[in-house]
Order: C-alpha cells, then sequence, then structure tokens
C-alpha cells in the first residue's frame, strides 16, 4: 500500500532528523520562507484541506482568518487525541515528528505567528519524549529559534502535557487548559481566531491537519486538492479497529468505500463480511452505520453525511454479530457521562439520565416506553447550539444512531430482559 503523505513512517529511526532530511524534510519549510505568508495561505486554502481532529473546517480559511497586524499570533496543535477509537495522531508524534513540526512552523510563518504550542495527551509519555527529541533535534539544527534557515523567521515551540480530558480535545477547553485553568469551553463568539491563548488570536490544528501541510506546499495546493473526492480532498488517516483481521492505521484517499478500506486495507471482518453488523465510521461520538449502508457507502464528509453520520476523526469501529448494541452504548455512555465537564445542563443532566435508562435496559429492568424515552432525550439533550461545545451532542449521537439502526434489540431487551446476540 503506497503511503502518499505519511510516507517515512515505517522507515528505521523514522523519528530522527537524519532519516526526515534524507527524505526530503524541511524542504517545503525552505520553500514556505521564500514564498509571503498571503500565498502560503492560498496553497492551503486551494487544496481545500479540512480539518483532521473532526470537525472538518478548512484550514486554509482559519489561517487566512487571523489579523495580519498582529505581533503575538499563536499556533496551538491539538494532540490530545482523546476520542475512543483514534490513534493516528500518536503514531505520528513517535514515527514522524519532525513532519508536524515543520508544519507547525509553516504555519506560524503563513499566521505571522512566533509562538506555537502542541498540547498532548498526558498518557501519551513515549509520545511526548519522542516529540521534545525532536523539538531538540530542530533548535539545534537551526529550523526553530530566533532565525529559522537564517531567513530573520522567528519561532518557538514548546510542549504542554494534559491531564487526560476528554473535553479538551475541543479547542477552547484546551486553551484554558493551557493557561492553566480548569479544562472547560468557552462561550463564543469570540472564536480563538480573534481571542485565543492569554487573549491573543490562535490558530488551533490537530496533528493529523499540521503534518499534512508540508507535502502541500512541497507539491502545491492542486496537486493535494486532486486527491480524494470533491469536497473531501486529500487523503485520510482512519485507525481501523474492532472485528477485523488487521487492525492499524490506513493512509487512503478520501471517498474510499468503506467496504474496501475494511476488506482490501483491513484484512476483512472477523468471520466474513456477512458477519458484520454495523461500523462507527468516525470515532465512538458518531452514529453508527449498519451492514446495508456499510455496502456502499464511501468514507467523506458528504457521503457520511448524506448516510446520517460524520467522518469525525476517522476512527472505524467494526462491530460484528456477536456485539450486543445495547452493551455496547451502554459503555460508550459511562465514558461520555464521565468526561462530561459539568458546564451546561443539557450535557450534564442529559448524560446522566441517557446512561441511567441504557444501563437499565442492559439489566434487564427495562420499562415499556424507555426506548421512545431515550429518544425524547437525546433529541432534548444533544442538539448543536444547547450546549457551549459539541460535546453534549457526542453524548446522545451513538444512542439515537443505534436506536435508528438498531432499534429492535433495544425493545427486544425491553420484553425478554436480556439480549438479542446469545
Amino acid at each position: 500500500m503506497t503511503q502518499i503523505i505519511y510516507k517515512n513512517i515505517h522507515l528505521e529511526n523514522s523519528h530522527t532528523l537524519a532519516v526526515y532530511l534524507a527524505n526530503g524534510g524541511y524542504t517545503a519549510l525552505e520553500k514556505a520562507l521564500g514564498m509571503t505568508d498571503l500565498e502560503v495561505i492560498e496553497e492551503v486554502k486551494i487544496s481545500n484541506i479540512r480539518g483532521r481532529g473532526g470537525a472538518g473546517f478548512p484550514a486554509g480559511e482559519k489561517w487566512g482568518s487571523m489579523p495580519k497586524d498582529q505581533r503575538s499570533n499563536r499556533v496551538v496543535c491539538n494532540a490530545d487525541e482523546g476520542e475512543p477509537g483514534t490513534c493516528k495522531d500518536r503514531v505520528i508524534l513517535t514515527q514522524d515528528p519532525h513532519m508536524l513540526i515543520e508544519g507547525m512552523v509553516i504555519c506560524g510563518y503563513a499566521a505571522r505567528a512566533h509562538q506555537g504550542y502542541i498540547y498532548i495527551r498526558g498518557e501519551f509519555y513515549r509520545e511526548a519524549e519522542r516529540l521534545q527529541a525532536a523539538i531538540d533535534e530542530a533548535y539545534a539544527a537551526g529550523y526553530l529559534g530566533d532565525n529559522v534557515l537564517g531567513k530573520g523567521f522567528c519561532f518557538h515551540l514548546a510542549v504542554h502535557r494534559g491531564a487526560g480530558a476528554y473535553v479538551c480535545g475541543e479547542r477552547s477547553a484546551l486553551i484554558e487548559s493551557l493557561e492553566g485553568k480548569k479544562g472547560q469551553p468557552r462561550l463564543k463568539p469570540p472564536r480563538p481566531g480573534i481571542v485565543g491563548l492569554y487573549g491573543e488570536p490562535t490558530v488551533v490544528n490537530n496533528v493529523e491537519t499540521l503534518a499534512a501541510v508540508p507535502g502541500i506546499i512541497t507539491h502545491g495546493g492542486a496537486w493535494y486538492f486532486n486527491l480524494g473526492v470533491p469536497n473531501s480532498s486529500g487523503t485520510k488517516l482512519f485507525s481501523v479497529s474492532g472485528h477485523v483481521n488487521k487492525p492499524g492505521n490506513y493512509e487512503v484517499e478520501l471517498g474510499v468505500p468503506l467496504k474496501v478500506l475494511l476488506e482490501e486495507y483491513a484484512g476483512g471482518v472477523r468471520g466474513g463480511w456477512d458477519n458484520l453488523k454495523g461500523v462507527i465510521p468516525g470515532g465512538s461520538s458518531v452514529p453508527i452505520l449498519p451492514k446495508e449502508v456499510c455496502e456502499t457507502v464511501t468514507m467523506d464528509y458528504d457521503a457520511l453525511k448524506k448516510a446520517g453520520t460524520n467522518l469525525g476523526s476517522g476512527a472505524v469501529i467494526v462491530l460484528d454479530r456477536s456485539v450486543c448494541i445495547v452493551r455496547a452504548m451502554a459503555r460508550l455512555c459511562h465514558f461520555y457521562r464521565h468526561e462530561s465537564c459539568g458546564r451546561c445542563s443539557p450535557c450534564r443532566e442529559g448524560s446522566s439520565w441517557v446512561t441511567q435508562i441504557v444501563d437499565r435496559l442492559e439489566n434487564g429492568q427495562g420499562r415499556p416506553g424507555d426506548v421512545d424515552l431515550l429518544m425524547d432525550l437525546a433529541n432534548e439533550a444533544g442538539p448543536l447550539g444547547l450546549t457551549i461545545c459539541a460535546l453534549g451532542e457526542g453524548v446522545v449521537n451513538p444512542v439515537r444512531g443505534a436506536i435508528k439502526a438498531f432499534r429492535e434489540e433495544f425493545e427486544y431487551h425491553v420484553t425478554h430482559g436480556r439480549c438479542m446476540v446469545a
């Protein structure tokens, strides 16, 4: 399988500066510093790369909206990676950290920022060590510091380890935590691009997004745009887990059929394709797809939205026929109830009520009307706009999607007090 962007990952000692330089590393930075900041932004806009952390917002638009008269702009990399099922960013951090560093310096130049921060999940101890070692190498070689490559551009970079709160994957909560405060989302507006870290305009992008930037600058935005499908340009790292024969991270162009991703890349569903029950296509906070939809759906933003779910972080969780959907939802509900920061009442109270009802069903104590009650709660607690961040929607999306696709399993728990699955 040909790697397009992340082609260094499988090389021996790929995390070192020597290997990165031997394979064209930091040539994109040199090229970018020979361009104007607006020219760099234009290439990223042409590429139409959308944020790979889950929101899917075009990175070029985010960079281009930064104030151009500020000298205190900042760049923050979101390396929290707390979405269950997602394990793509940690591979970049351990195997090719210089690609991320180069992307951040280019972003800093384009956004007229001189300070960058990488907010990394606290449990990623080895990843943080690798990342810091790479930063030290970059400083020593002149790719970071007061005079990057002798071009007069100043950019400094620091690593900040978080404490493992899921909500800190949301950019304003991440910024609050980075400032030493409780990790809770901020009211918006203003957006971080106007008032961000320490009150200054701040670009926040995911690891995978920033790591793709050197390739975009090297080959041009049009080259990247022609990968993938319309409105879903480029490649994506999909973390495939669950009941497949070859779980792992796979780089493919967006628009690949889900069936091809599972059968040709991930070694096929355990027990064969006919043993598939459903797939959660974008991390545990998005609705599940039943087998009949998985037959034809493609892995891109528009197709998955049309199918009633989202691309999210690209964490593909495969469930075979041995899985009890109600039990799986109970496990997810417990996670999201625990991770709710408690600031918004629909999320705080809704996550608790939804978890209690799903637990009741799972424990054989379901009552008539519980399934409809779950849907009512999901519709009240989840819609965007009722909570400060999207965690409230993430709490109920899996349950709402599971009831739509597998309502008969929920009803079976009510009438029989046990799983349909033996």
